[in-house]
């Protein structure tokens, strides 16, 4: 069968990149905001009952949403083709960046990000999230104001990286494609930051069929 890279990179221009993900999002299957919002604090809070340590709780939804990831990419490309969508070629990890952001995160969440600060060597960059669909309800303790902890010694609020999740996305989804990142929440408005800033860093690519731009020297 044809390899998914392949076919990813096939239906990858930053010219229209936006309008995509937009098309896109016009075509999918909406849920209500609220709802949507609620049910995902659902799932933090069961996860808060459930374990007494937030870096077991920040793992547990990056594993959730590296399982809700690697399906993405099917979704994807199934969206493109029925939906007769055209979506310029990726060849480098720059075009990738951009169909995350522009498209991937307009598609599933209707909500778009900025890609930001590319490292010199062009393995990394962040995803800057201005509106984050989430945590529309949320409201996080701060380090500072001695709520962090639960009355009986739980899990530490305070440090909680709430929407984790799509780290978890974002590195199942990539996977998929044969790109092996890593990915972290390095600045989030839940602990006071002006914006919601994930770090992605590429590691390997696990295949051939990427452009040149991903190979190693």
């Amino acid at each position: 069968g044809v390899n998914k890279l392949a076919k990813f990179i096939q239906i990858m221009s930053k010219s229209t990149t936006s309008a995509s993900g937009q098309a896109l999002w016009g075509k999918m299957p909406k849920a209500n905001a609220e709802l949507f919002a609620l049910t995902y604090g659902s799932l933090v809070t069961e996860l808060i009952r459930d374990y007494d340590d937030h870096v077991k709780i920040n793992e547990e939804l990056e594993r959730i949403g590296h399982s809700i990831g690697v399906r993405c990419v099917d979704e994807f490309l199934s969206k493109t083709e029925i939906t007769g969508v055209q979506i310029p070629p990726c060849q480098s990890l720059r075009d990738t960046a951009d169909v995350i952001a522009k498209i991937g995160f307009r598609m599933f969440l209707g909500a778009s990000c900025e890609v930001a600060s590319f490292a010199p060597d062009g393995k990394s960059f962040s995803l800057y999230l201005y509106d984050n669909p989430l945590a529309i309800f949320v409201e996080l303790p701060s380090m500072n104001d001695g709520e962090g902890n639960s009355s009986g010694g739980g899990a530490d609020l305070s440090k909680l990286s709430y929407s984790e999740v799509y780290c978890g996305v974002i590195r199942g989804a990539l996977e998929q494609v044969n790109l092996r990142v890593e990915c972290s929440f390095v600045r989030d408005v839940l602990m006071g930051e002006e914006v919601n800033e994930i770090r992605v860093e590429l590691r390997e690519v696990m295949a051939d069929g990427a452009g040149d731009d991903y190979k190693e020297e």
